[in-house]
């Protein structure tokens, strides 16, 4: 099994994981809340902490030595059988450079392939397959960001061949390559434009690689503030052709599958926001409902969160998703905007 080298995790990272409540790093890292004292595991489902008296710790024996002490919701120094089993499978699969298989893992962890099958998805939320492929694309982004050579960037990713990358994240349409989203745009040009629509005025911001933001009632400040070390620049021709297309989607909701999303978030965002994009339009799921699809029937907070993560609004459609006694739930732009786009699409089908 081919070892490779994994970008270490920044603080930003470990804090966005914590709010995703994403249980793929649990044992990765614990994190130490100074204001009460203790430290918990990434997936702690005690409410998210205030970020400035959050530190970060390798290990519970790092969190104790700082004078903290172990959360007793979480336990995050108590490690069940099967949670052992899918530790040992994440230590594998993000060290691989190639895909592994359910039998090699299997035996690895002590488990048949498919007892291991639903154990991993039930704690990480992904089958080992996806996981690894969203390990890939991580991988990916993160080098073709600093590399002068797209090639050499896709095979240190640990992809067979350019077409394998392509091929994958063609299918996949998030997390592609260059994103925006690591080091606040650094040297990514990111065109834009505000546009009139029926919802109100609509911000939209694309990379050469996809749409990075679609929001209303934004300037171009948003996007400065979220990518501070981007080039922001005015739409030219091209950028002239993709607004087009996004106006439609807008005025006409429905499935947009070709329109390139230049999007980032952890295994389990990402997940949540692949099953968005499967509700047909004019029809709406709950939270509860989403988080299940996304494979941890129990994250309904995460997936409110990772709903609220969307950074593409329409286009990721978080607008189909309602409270389980069917009433609208929040939205970032609204209410009203909320229930516009349900009604354009229920008025289209």
């Amino acid at each position: 099994m081919a070892a490779m080298k994994q970008a270490p995790l920044t603080d930003d990272d470990r804090w966005q994981i914590v709010l995703a409540k994403d249980r793929s790093f649990d044992g990765v890292f614990v994190t130490g809340v100074h204001s009460t004292g203790i430290y918990c595991r990434p997936s702690c489902p005690a409410r998210a902490p205030k970020r400035e008296n959050v530190k970060f710790y390798p290990t519970g024996n790092d969190a104790k030595a700082a004078g903290l002490r172990a959360c007793k919701r979480c336990s995050p120094d108590s490690i069940a059988p099967d949670e052992q089993a899918v530790l040992k499978c994440l230590e594998i699969l993000r060290s691989s450079e190639a895909p592994v298989s359910l039998d090699k893992l299997g035996i690895a962890a002590g488990y048949s392939p498919t007892h291991l099958q639903r154990v991993f998805k039930r704690g990480v939320g992904l089958s080992p397959a996806a996981y690894h492929r969203a390990l890939r694309r991580e991988r990916a982004s993160k080098t073709l960001s600093r590399s002068e050579s797209v090639t050499t960037a896709v095979y240190d990713a640990g992809y067979s061949a350019p077409s394998r990358f392509y091929d994958e994240n063609n299918e996949e349409r998030l997390g592609m390559s260059a994103s925006a989203w690591r080091g606040g745009g650094r040297g990514v040009t990111i065109h834009y434009a505000v546009t009139k629509t029926s919802l109100g005025n609509m911000l939209v911001g694309a990379t050469a690689k996809g749409v990075c933001r679609l929001s209303f009632e934004e300037t171009r400040s948003a996007l400065e503030e979220r990518f501070p070390n981007a080039e922001i620049v005015e739409g030219g021709k091209e950028f002239t052709k993709l607004l087009a297309h996004i106006v439609e989607a807008v005025e006409h909701p429905g499935n947009a599958p070709h329109i390139p999303l230049d999007v980032k978030g952890t295994a389990f965002q990402e997940a949540v926001w692949h099953e968005l994009r499967k509700i047909p339009p004019g029809e709406t799921r709950s939270y509860t409902q989403i988080a299940a699809a996304a494979g941890n029937p129990k994250a309904v907070r995460a997936a409110g969160s990772a709903n609220g993560a969307n950074n593409v609004a329409v286009l990721i459609p978080c607008h189909r998703v309602v409270r389980s006694d069917g009433s609208l739930g929040g939205y970032a732009y609204g209410a009203d905007i909320k229930r516009k786009l349900l009604a354009k699409e229920q008025s289209n089908g």
